[in-house]
């Protein structure tokens, strides 16, 4: 093995033309996602770049998972929507540099995570409460993007979105509805065989900026506007004794959040490119790409697994096809400012708005029911919580309750292989001194054959289980 090999894992150069082209497709897919997620979250357009370019560039260079790209997604965009909604109001001051330490403290979290080598737990959560997540995650980004896409600015909470829909509806702007729908009629009805070719995503973005340039009049609807160029300044961590509480909390959800997306998005990657990712590793590079686009005041980000699939469908293998995604960014930080500054905000909600849609865990929702009730009251109950009270909430409920459940289902599989022994002629389980005994005895001893680790539902059940017996003898 080379060395550059064991310090980039997965790295070789016998693949250059599939990992140019990949990075270069999963970059222009990334590019309209980046801009859209950096608004949406409060944060701005850049910060969105900034988080794609080093999240994408040290996840790739120092992750576990080779033909993966990173960069900023639905769900970690919400919570850092929250973020810095929740600090900015608190401390208008030093708000925004707190919001990005929240950042970096998610970054230190996955580091923290690889080191103790906790990869392989992390994916163990049930899927009913990730499913649950998920859905509750692609319904908070449908319900905050309709007020842009109305041509209303951005609601603060998921609550506040509920509550101005019906003035959204009653005061929405005729051109940005008409964008909007425009750009979601692209978005889903674009043909697979140009989606190949030409991202749906970027095709709308183009498209939809170009006619609302030469239609519309500058004012007509909200617009990005001029964002900075140029490569981004140091964010130094900014900490306030009475927020240290409640910012470690939302960097502990920033940093769980990452890692469950970006494992689940290797597993993907590992389907497709029958390889093996290496857990822990990847969240090192999760961590360090986190911990750097805090720094420089970049959203967070994960594994994406759209972006990912498009790169591996593209030609890219190894971690040259994100350096290279994450490159082409940067070149866009550099030069673009005045290009992106005429977009509508009203295409990038039309924009999210799929992204909300493609996250909701449809096919799960529709047969959840058929398969538990158990299992489908847990998926909707996180569901509920992630989107009216908040994701830590969801994720810590779903959990403790999951875990009750299979506690409760392997008590009952203990239950199910105890042998209750009454009769003295058993050869199979009692050996000749035994039966001796229990002949003896003439039915005053009751044995039970265990297996495996008891519990004290399991000792429960065996006690009501003598009780019956006793009952029933008498």
């Amino acid at each position: 093995m080379s060395f550059s090999t064991r310090l980039v894992n997965g790295l070789h150069f016998r693949n250059l033309r599939g990992d140019l082209f990949g990075g270069l497709t999963a970059a222009v897919v990334a590019l309209p996602l980046a801009l859209a997620f950096g608004v949406s979250s409060g944060a701005g357009a850049i910060a969105g770049l900034y988080g794609a370019f080093f999240v994408g560039l040290f996840a790739a260079l120092f992750g576990g998972t080779p033909s993966q790209i990173s960069g900023p997604t639905g769900p970690m965009t919400v919570v850092m929507g929250t973020v810095f909604t929740s600090l900015v109001a608190s401390n208008p001051e030093n708000g925004v540099a707190m919001a990005f330490t929240v950042v970096t403290l998610g970054g230190v979290c996955q580091i923290l995570f690889g080191v103790l080598k906790l990869g392989k737990y992390i994916t163990l959560i049930p899927y009913t409460v990730i499913s649950g997540f998920m859905s509750g995650i692609g319904i908070i980004i449908i319900l905050i993007e309709l007020g842009p896409l109305l041509g209303h600015p951005n609601a603060d909470t998921v609550i506040h979105a509920f509550q101005l829909l019906p003035n959204y509806i009653q005061t929405a702007n005729p051109a940005a509805v008409g964008l909007s729908l425009l750009t979601l009629a692209i978005v889903f009805g674009t043909p697979r065989r140009i989606n190949r070719v030409l991202p749906a995503p970027l095709l709308a973005l183009v498209l939809v900026t170009l006619l609302s340039v030469i239609v519309l009049p500058t004012d007509g609807v909200l617009r990005i506007g001029t964002i900075p160029t140029g490569l981004p300044f140091i964010h130094w961590p900014s900490f306030q004794l009475d927020q240290l509480k409640t910012m470690v909390g939302y960097g502990i959800m920033l940093g769980v959040l990452g890692a469950i997306d970006s494992l689940l998005t290797s597993l993907v990657a590992d389907n497709i490119t029958q390889t093996q990712h290496d857990s822990d590793r990847e969240l090192i590079g999760q961590g360090i790409g986190n911990c750097l686009s805090g720094l420089f005041g970049g959203l967070p980000g994960a594994g994406a697994t759209m972006r990912t699939v498009i790169n591996v469908k593209s030609g890219g293998r190894t971690p040259l096809s994100g350096v290279i995604h994450a490159l082409v960014l940067l070149v866009v930080v550099l030069g673009a400012g005045p290009l992106t500054a005429v977009i509508p905000q009203p295409v990038l909600a039309g924009i999210l708005l799929k992204v909300g849609i493609d996250i909701i865990d449809w096919s799960f929702l529709k047969r959840a029911h058929k398969l538990s009730l158990k299992a489908a009251g847990l998926m909707y109950g996180v569901m509920l919580l992630t989107v009216f009270v908040d994701l830590i909430t969801a994720v810590a409920v779903g959990v403790f309750i999951a875990n009750l459940l299979t506690v409760k289902h392997l008590t009952e599989l203990q239950l199910e292989g105890i042998v209750k022994i009454d009769d003295p002629t058993d050869g199979l389980l009692l050996n000749p001194e035994e039966q001796a005994l229990m002949r003896q005895a003439k039915g005053r001893i009751l044995l039970f054959h265990l297996g495996g680790p008891l519990s004290f539902g399991a000792a429960k059940g065996i006690l009501n289980g003598y009780q019956l017996s006793v009952t029933t003898t008498r």
